[in-house]
């Protein structure tokens, strides 16, 4: 997330209204967590460990990173892995055609490294968040379809060979479907067909052979048209032998709306696939300023998308897209929500932490 289209709001916004009419084994290439001194035993981090081997999340803002010393100490202690929310961009990493910047990115990296965290890449193909000169240049046809394919080949594996052997995870391909299963029709699906999917997860693989390639998109987390048109896809991928991975299902919910109904069931089928599966941007939105009883369902919902990730045993990692409230995407793009993260503005634990704590703690009792 982390400057979404008008579009994606839209849909976002609508999304678990529909979903709301449906009612209601192999481990990762990385190293195990680990947990390390002044990290803690009641950590997220450690309790995640705890629980399987699981990684625990943030997508993270690197200007926060670079300049608030409590947002990147809450970070290292509580979580075990990082998403970049916006740095590995396209328009980020190459917002000059030809002239590729990797250092907000590679900064990110080696907080990483030195704090023992794993890194997730997102992501290498969306149509959003594209360089000014690509975007133009496709809408008003001065780059051709050849070139464009080009382009996106030089891009998925600069980018995948820059990190090679630092990302453990790509979303390669973010966002591919519409809210009815079809493919999206994008600059890239234009440009390519439908095999700019097949496409983009084969070079990922051949820049880094070791990374877990995902198929990334929001709605997909209760079983239903868009879920459905996902599976398709991913199993049609699978019998051409195509390199993928895993599904990352970003859970973005809304307290208005039920729980996706039968989670956990919809991600063991993905997984039945041989395909490993992880929250990946899991955030519950209010409306603002919120109630006591609002923020105690937002916090059932928190423990309830843990819960369905634990039930699974391919499910992988599980993280949240921005951890504070200080600087959550949801106002900018939901006017009067917010207040969709573990911790407040003041990097205080709010309930939704608690839930989350919790359901890792139960379920890493279970396994002792």
């Amino acid at each position: 997330m982390g400057g979404k289209s008008r579009g994606l709001r839209v849909a976002l916004a609508a999304a678990p209204a529909a979903l709301a009419t449906l009612a209601t084994t192999a481990s990762p290439a990385a190293a195990a967590p680990s947990v390390r001194a002044g990290q803690g035993t009641g950590t997220l981090r450690a309790l995640a460990a705890a629980a399987g081997h699981r990684w625990i999340g943030a997508a993270v803002d690197t200007t926060a990173l670079a300049h608030e010393r409590g947002y990147a100490s809450v970070l290292a202690r509580q979580f075990s892995s990082v998403t970049a929310e916006n740095v590995m961009k396209w328009e980020t990493v190459e917002s000059r055609r030809g002239a590729e910047d990797y250092g907000q990115a590679d900064r990110l990296v080696a907080f990483a490294r030195r704090n023992h965290m794993m890194v997730r890449g997102h992501n290498l193909v969306w149509h959003s968040q594209l360089p000014a000169w690509l975007a133009q240049g496709a809408d008003d046809g001065t780059l051709t379809h050849a070139q464009l394919s080009s382009i996106l080949h030089r891009h998925v594996v600069d980018e995948v060979s820059h990190f090679r052997g630092r990302v453990y995870a790509w979303d390669v391909v973010n966002e591919p479907l519409n809210e009815d299963g079809t493919l999206r029709e994008t600059v890239w699906y234009d440009a390519l067909g439908r095999s700019y999917i097949a496409k983009a997860l084969e070079w990922a693989h051949a820049a880094d052979p070791r990374a877990k390639l995902y198929l990334n998109d929001y709605g997909i987390e209760a079983a239903g048209p868009k879920s459905d048109g996902m599976y398709a896809l991913a199993k049609s991928l699978l019998a051409l032998h195509v390199p993928l991975d895993g599904i990352g299902f970003e859970s973005h919910l809304d307290i208005r709306y039920p729980f996706p109904a039968g989670m956990a069931r919809n991600l063991r089928r993905f997984a039945a696939l041989g395909l490993d599966v992880a929250v990946t941007e899991a955030d519950v939105r209010i409306a603002l300023p919120g109630t006591a009883a609002e923020r105690a369902r937002q916090a059932d919902d928190y423990g309830r998308l843990v819960e369905a990730c634990l039930s699974v045993r391919r499910c992988v990692s599980f993280t949240v897209w921005g951890f504070t409230d200080r600087h959550s995407w949801i106002p900018g793009f939901f006017p009067g929500e917010g207040a969709a993260d573990l911790y407040d503005r003041s990097l205080q634990p709010k309930p939704a932490y608690r839930a989350v704590h919790d359901a890792l703690a139960a379920a890493g009792s279970s396994r002792s």
